[in-house]
């Protein structure tokens, strides 16, 4: 059996919404592009059908994947977050070199550095979780030692 993931609500969703976009609307495209493409005539040598072929492949092979994800996802209910100590669901505001930061602790699928969605199986994520505000920890980077001082816990919004 495979592991269960963690997920907040938002990144479920996001899952689902991805996996009902790509069963109910991109399979039919795909389906239709196939189609198309096999009327052009011969397909040993019909570049469409051999493209629209491959897409169909990328597509059912993220669908599975998807469905794998969905079946096996643990979703934290953000209601019984406590906003006292960083945990997944946690939005975290930190000080860091005396530049104020906000981090979203999510699962390791939700991460998004971009975003400041960071994993709590990161190191950063790793040192937050379960501290409390007024907290300072302390990460190992490859530029050195890095000091987090938590301002303020809070739920992701």
């Amino acid at each position: 059996m495979a592991t269960k993931q963690k997920y907040t609500i938002e990144g479920f969703q996001k899952l689902k919404d991805e996996y009902e976009y790509l069963t109910k609307t991109r399979r039919e495209e795909v389906k239709n592009a196939i189609a198309e493409a096999r009327s052009f005539g011969d397909l040993s040598e019909n570049s469409e059908y051999d493209e629209a072929r491959n897409e169909q492949a990328k597509v059912e092979a993220r669908i599975k994947e998807l469905d794998e994800l969905i079946q096996h996802a643990e979703v934290i209910d953000e209601s019984q977050i406590d906003t006292k100590v960083v945990g997944l669901g946690s939005l975290v505001k930190v000080s860091k070199n005396g530049e104020t930061v906000e981090y979203s602790i999510v699962g390791s699928n939700e991460a998004n550095p971009f975003e400041n969605k960071i994993s709590d199986l990161s190191p950063v994520g790793r040192a937050l979780l379960g501290k409390k505000k007024g907290d300072t920890v302390e990460i190992t980077a490859k530029s050195g030692v890095v000091a987090f001082k938590i301002l303020e816990v809070s739920r992701v919004k």
